[in-house]
């Protein structure tokens, strides 16, 4: 196929393959799979992350793919079937998916990609097309009723808004359940080695105000929390019945006061913050927040708790990744491509940094349909060298200082510009 040229329009695809190089994806397949590079298994799972980057699922769009060359980027001569794919995802387990997280989050984390200095955590619900008995749930206020779903918990860094790890679970299974699991997945990739002293700053919603997870946050040696409390009658009278001298107004309108709560039991003491907007004594609107750690000043709750927010503006923009919708109930199953889809949002980064504005913003769908399946390209071989050619293509400018003698480029930065994949040939691209 190589020999005999490919046009078409999925030659944007090939953009992410020096970003595989950086990133290790190939080690950390072959790790996955247990299989050797020279066999089928690793680029099975590198079809997996190629198709969650063009956020399509399985060979529904195949008389499209299969002509414009993108199985020749995951070293295949044909792209392989939902039954095989089911296969390999059906052969591994939830455990060798979340050794795959950590060792992406580690590569990650000393690429830079986040500080570890907050976490936020938060559940996302996806739409499960399951023919299974199971709990339902309201996924959105505008539903008529309660729906099948398929429970994931997210880890984010609020400072970079790049994502830590994922957890999945049963529609049965609660925040309080899931965050143990989350928490110790995040903890062996930002913490990898005990800091005394030095915890990191948790940030949840309400859903994860209970007694038995703030405990649990009290005694842990590397994360506190940042938690508010639910908007109800009881704790409202208990606000209002603050002194006026207890508040220390901010700026107008804002107007902040805390206390010291009691453990349950032996546990440490908890910390209680009370937000008050209005100007007005009749106006008054309260808030409450319970932290695990004595905040120093309120600076955490003014300026690091609403960075939360950065995780539903994660979901909003990458969630067509593969985490808008769920078949399979089977947890190995989900874990797995999950895990994959974790590996192409992290080569879609560094992508994306190199692009720089307005692309670093795009929602996922957008630059794959604009980019990665939308420019027209060809794909030849020349000498040891496969070259890839666009024609026309939209943000040549930036991209050209970055894929341009590749090669020499790749060396440059200590990396070997062979693609081990694509049985050791070398790749380049050219812009006419």
């Amino acid at each position: 196929m190589l020999a005999d040229k490919v046009s078409g329009t999925s030659a944007g695809l090939w953009l992410l393959v020096p970003e595989h190089l950086r990133l290790g994806t190939w080690d950390l397949l072959c790790g996955w799979t247990g299989q050797p590079a020279d066999t089928v298994g690793p680029r099975l799972a590198l079809q997996l992350v190629h198709e969650a980057a063009l956020c399509v699922t399985g060979v529904r769009q195949g008389r499209t793919l299969g002509q414009t060359g993108f199985e020749l980027a995951n070293g295949l001569p044909f792209i392989a079937s939902d039954l095989a794919i089911h296969e390999l995802l059906d052969a591994h387990t939830v455990q060798q998916a979340q050794e795959l997280q950590v060792a992406l989050g580690l590569i990650r984390r000393a690429r830079g990609h986040f500080t570890g200095k907050l976490l936020a955590i938060d559940p996302h619900r996806l739409k499960s097309y399951s023919q299974r008995r199971m709990r339902l749930h309201p996924l959105a206020a505008q539903e008529d009723r309660p729906s099948k779903c398929a429970q994931t918990f997210f880890a984010l860094d609020p400072d970079s808004h790049q994502p830590v790890c994922v957890t999945t679970g049963t529609s049965a299974r609660t925040a309080r359940q899931a965050t143990p699991e989350l928490l110790a997945l995040a903890e062996r990739i930002l913490r990898p080695t005990p800091q005394p002293g030095q915890k990191i700053l948790v940030l949840a919603d309400c859903e994860h105000f209970t007694r038995e997870l703030l405990d649990q946050f009290a005694r842990h040696k590397a994360f506190d929390l940042l938690v508010p409390m639910p908007n109800q009658p009881y704790f409202k009278k208990q606000f209002q019945a603050l002194s006026q001298t207890a508040f220390a107004p901010q700026w107008a309108g804002l107007a902040l006061a805390q206390q010291p709560l009691p453990g349950a039991g032996d546990s440490p003491p908890l910390s209680q913050w009370i937000q008050r907007t209005g100007e007005q004594a009749a106006q008054y609107q309260y808030k409450g927040f319970v932290t695990t750690t004595t905040l120093d000043g309120p600076d955490p709750l003014i300026t690091d708790f609403p960075k939360r927010w950065h995780v539903e503006e994660f979901f909003h923009d990458h969630q067509e990744l593969g985490w808008r919708k769920a078949g399979t109930h089977n947890l190995n199953i989900r874990y797995g491509r999950m895990t994959l889809a974790l590996l192409a949002q992290a080569a879609l980064h560094q992508l994306r940094q190199r692009l720089g504005e307005p692309a670093v913003h795009w929602q996922a769908s957008h630059l794959a349909k604009s980019l990665l399946a939308g420019m027209d390209g060809d794909i030849r071989v020349h000498h040891d060298t496969i070259v890839v050619t666009f024609y026309n293509a939209p943000l040549a400018r930036e991209l050209r200082p970055h894929y341009e003698n590749l090669p020499a480029q790749l060396e440059a930065e200590g990396i070997k510009p062979e693609i081990p994949w694509l049985y050791n040939f070398k790749l380049d691209f050219r812009f006419k």
